[in-house]
């Protein structure tokens, strides 16, 4: 039920909930950052095999997210539907992680059939404790700006945490492996997990789930997605978003060690980026004070837009320039992530006052699926072309090459988050609408029973009065 938040969440709560996202980003920033190059220049995959790994396991995500989502919406414990995920999870994560980034003695066949499957399942790991943990922001508080305020906490925590693991994972690789990449990297995601394992234990500790669906309510459906036009338009924009992030965040490590020669720079590179994003979204709160979420969101991207454009024409010899250029790109897509988290809360609010049903944990499994799609997408693009142009691991590359590998740092990207830019100002929630949705849900859900007839939506979206039946 929608309940009017009387009180500000507490800080504890705030940091406490941020602690499971930076639990995620001992895993997420890996992905991002370091997977590809591991499969091709460490586990001795082809771009273009890798390219098509990442887009066919992330395809999986197309069942598990949706499944996991209404799962999560049918559980229901003393602890509440989505908080005791938070250490169910726990153990699957962290044999996922160390599984992953475990290179077997065997065919190279043998070893993509490895890499599929443990793939899958870091994946499919990755979903059971994340999809609740993201659904839990839509229960915490119904309170739009409390919960823009607690995204922006969950981010500055995945980007700070994304900001240790940038900079930290390739000297760790180097002290434990003592030589050895691959016992390196399995020692170093052992150690990501068993952090991960605490901060999850106090993100379930210090939460509190407020908000229930409406007593006796229908099992949410699929439907209430696909007649949600506020969570579509948010689906296709979480994605190309994240076909932005994605190709600069994974081609950034080959762009420094084949382009511009400096890999001992990859760390600190992606560590700056990271603590601008954390910056940018710290920033949040006090920039949606003054500006609507949507217009906020389409001059960010548009800077990110024109920024990456600019970053094309960067010689490789002004290493100042791409840091600088960098940071700013970071500040810019830094309120990104909580702006749009806090989006998809609003859209499971709309989706109750249109259906009569909530779907919080539905709606929060396809974001992250919008997510894993996009990475997947930027993935597939990655390898293909590279793969296509000549890309040899480890050896200096062609003139092609080296410009395929330019180009998916810089101009590709730039097109993506051009591309986003229209898609926002398509999006309905204004502050004005949900602020007036939320009151009629609360008017609603507290108004005496009578037989008078009530006021239901068709599934066209309009107001019809009825005895109370929503039709759909």
């Amino acid at each position: 039920m929608i309940k009017k938040i009387k009180h500000q969440l507490s800080i504890t709560e705030k940091v406490g909930y941020a602690c499971g996202d930076v639990a995620s980003n001992f895993y997420w920033r890996v992905f991002d950052v370091f997977l590809f190059i591991f499969y091709t220049d460490v586990f001795g995959l082809p771009a273009a095999a890798v390219g098509t790994m990442m887009l066919v396991t992330r395809l999986v995500d197309a069942f598990s997210d949706p499944l996991m989502g209404a799962l999560a919406d049918r559980t229901t414990t003393r602890l509440g539907k989505f908080r005791p995920y938070l250490l169910w999870g726990i153990i699957p994560m962290v044999a996922a992680g160390v599984l992953t980034f475990t290179v077997p003695e065997v065919s190279d066949s043998n070893k993509l059939i490895w890499a599929y499957a443990t793939y899958i399942f870091m994946m499919l790991a990755y979903t059971f404790i994340n999809v609740p943990y993201g659904a839990l922001l839509g229960v915490v508080t119904s309170d739009s700006q409390q919960r823009t305020t607690l995204t922006s906490f969950r981010f500055i925590g995945a980007f700070s945490g994304g900001s240790l693991v940038a900079y930290m994972t390739p000297e760790l690789v180097s002290y434990f492996g003592q030589g050895d990449e691959v016992l390196g990297w399995q020692l170093t995601m052992l150690l990501y997990g068993l952090i991960s394992a605490v901060l999850f234990i106090i993100t379930f500790l210090s939460t509190k789930e407020r908000i229930s669906p409406p007593p006796q309510q229908k099992t949410p459906v699929l439907q209430d997605l696909t007649n949600n036009a506020p969570w579509k338009i948010l689906f296709v924009l979480a994605l190309i978003i994240m076909m932005t992030i994605s190709l600069r965040a994974s081609t950034g490590t080959f762009y420094f060690k084949y382009y511009v020669d400096r890999p001992d720079l990859i760390g600190s590179f992606a560590m700056v980026y990271m603590i601008a994003l954390a910056i940018g979204a710290a920033s949040t709160p006090l920039l949606t004070k003054f500006v609507d979420k949507r217009i906020l969101l389409m001059i960010l991207m548009t800077i990110v837009a024109v920024l990456s454009f600019v970053f094309y024409f960067v010689p490789n010899d002004n290493v100042t320039l791409m840091f600088i250029l960098q940071i700013l790109i970071g500040f810019a897509l830094g309120p990104k992530s909580p702006l749009v988290f806090s989006m998809y809360a609003d859209t499971a609010d709309y989706s109750q006052w249109r259906t009569g049903r909530r779907a919080t944990a539905m709606i929060f499994s396809a974001a992250a699926f919008a997510q894993k799609l996009g990475g997947a997408l930027a993935g597939a693009m990655i390898g293909w072309l590279l793969g296509s142009l000549g890309y040899v691991a480890n050896q200096v590359q062609t003139g092609n090459s080296q410009e395929g590998i330019v180009l998916l740092m810089t101009v590709i990207p730039a097109i993506f988050a051009a591309i986003a830019v229209p898609l926002i100002y398509f999006y309905p929630l204004g502050e004005k609408q949900l602020s007036k949705l939320q009151d009629e849900l609360y008017s609603k859900e507290n108004a005496p029973q009578t037989n008078a007839p009530q006021t239901t939506v068709n599934s066209d979206g309009n107001k019809v009065e009825g005895s109370g039946a929503v039709n759909v």
